[in-house]
């Protein structure tokens, strides 16, 4: 069972909110009941949707305040044809468990999440009975019992039939207040059930999140072929043309015009040069030397070391992730050093990497400017998609005036060293 801090307000908070969804759950029904005039099927979309983003607030609240994470559970909804969309959505389970959980919530967090609430205020007003409102109701005839306990008085008028009720308000108090974690667990796992994911549907969004990535890392590798392709053509395969033709000018000119072959011999010598460095770029650019011999910590430390700001890197871990993975994490902290070094104004940077829980974690912070965002053409949502195929993670915060982080987190197992 998950134990998660919560106090009793919390429970009553998901007990009123709760009202709101119902009613919500009576527009979708009003909707629904439309379809049969053909007017549902243009109503029933929005309003779906409408209440799902109410939904995905009411998730989130009871993932914080309980600790039971609630996922998303719904299939794609398509854009468009009307009558797909109205398809769609009625072909979803999660819909039909979303109407049901809407309808019941306000009975079952009343005597779940909110029932530690009323416990400690039936408590409080035991202790208000005792103190001075039993002499109130007993002046004016009222006939008023706690529990089992017939009231009386007041202390000053019935200290035990007083007291008896102060200890019994005390015993509700604190058994609402032991419970009241115990009792947003149960909530919490109620929601779950109801408004999370099932098997059927983790499996549906897990198979077009795979089709995503897999759509993703094709078309990263069409690219990465392309500027390969356009890399030889341009540099190292024009140079080796340009050889050879100085070679062949050479051949004919060593019995007429030896100092002149032995200036041609200089410069393709100088042009040979240029393109074993323009070869060793692009392998570097594929798959760095340094990442396939010493791993992703060492090669990280390399970037730091070419990096034209002051980068200080931590790395702990205690093996090598697989090499798909770490060329991924390679990459993309090259992007994101690449990114700091043109755009953040930053005089310093820290890139940190880690293994916890069965994920490489790594994080690039800088002090510059802030102000980052997703879609701001920093390309952190090509880094996104990228690392999205080994079920990796992006996390940003980037605060007006810094500082900026960029979190990473790939899921992955470690060889042994």
């Amino acid at each position: 069972m998950s134990r998660h801090a919560s106090v009793p307000w919390q429970g009553l908070r998901l007990w009123l909110l709760s009202f709101p969804l119902l009613f919500a759950s009576i527009l979708m029904t009003t909707a629904f009941s439309l379809v049969g005039i053909g007017l549902g099927i243009l109503l029933v979309p929005p309003a779906v949707l409408l209440v799902r983003g109410l939904l995905d607030t009411y998730r989130g609240l009871v993932s914080r305040w309980t600790g039971r994470t609630v996922e998303r559970p719904y299939l794609p909804v398509p854009e468009g044809n009307p009558v797909q969309r109205f398809i769609a959505i009625i072909q979803d389970p999660a819909t039909w468990r979303d109407v049901a959980f809407m309808l019941v919530d306000p009975v079952v967090c009343l005597f779940t999440g909110a029932l530690s609430f009323f416990a400690v205020l039936y408590g409080v007003y035991g202790w208000l009975l005792a103190t001075f409102l039993g002499r109130i109701i007993v002046s004016h005839s009222g006939n008023e019992w706690y529990t089992f306990i017939p009231l009386q008085g007041s202390f000053s008028d019935h200290p035990v039939n007083a007291g008896l009720i102060a200890g019994l308000a005390t015993v509700y108090a604190l058994l609402g207040l032991y419970f009241g974690p115990r009792l947003m667990d149960v909530y919490g796992r109620w929601t779950q059930s109801m408004l999370g994911p099932t098997e059927k549907s983790r499996l549906a969004l897990r198979v077009r999140h795979l089709a995503e990535t897999r759509a993703d890392a094709v078309d990263t590798s069409a690219r990465e072929l392309r500027r390969i392709e356009r890399d030889l053509h341009d540099g190292a395969q024009a140079r080796l043309v340009a050889m050879g033709m100085s070679l062949g000018a050479i051949e004919h000119l060593l019995d007429k015009d030896p100092d002149r072959a032995r200036t041609l011999l200089a410069e393709t010598r100088a042009s040979s040069a240029k393109a074993l460095s323009e070869l060793r770029d692009l392998v570097r650019g594929i798959h760095p030397p340094v990442l396939a011999d010493r791993g992703i910590g060492d090669a990280v430390k390399a970037l730091a070391l070419d990096h034209p700001l002051p980068v200080e890197v931590a790395v702990d871990l205690p093996g090598r992730p697989d090499a798909p993975v770490e060329s991924a994490a390679y990459f993309a902290v090259s992007e994101i050093l690449t990114n700091v070094a043109k755009h953040s104004g930053a005089r310093h940077a820290w890139v940190d990497v880690r293994y916890e829980a069965g994920t490489l974690r790594i994080s690039v912070t800088d002090d510059g400017n802030g102000g980052a965002s997703m879609s701001g053409g920093t390309g952190l949502r090509g880094i996104e998609r990228r690392i999205g195929t080994f079920d990796g993670v992006l996390a940003l915060s980037s605060p007006p005036g810094g500082p900026t982080i960029v979190t990473m987190e790939l899921p992955c197992a470690l060889l042994t060293p």
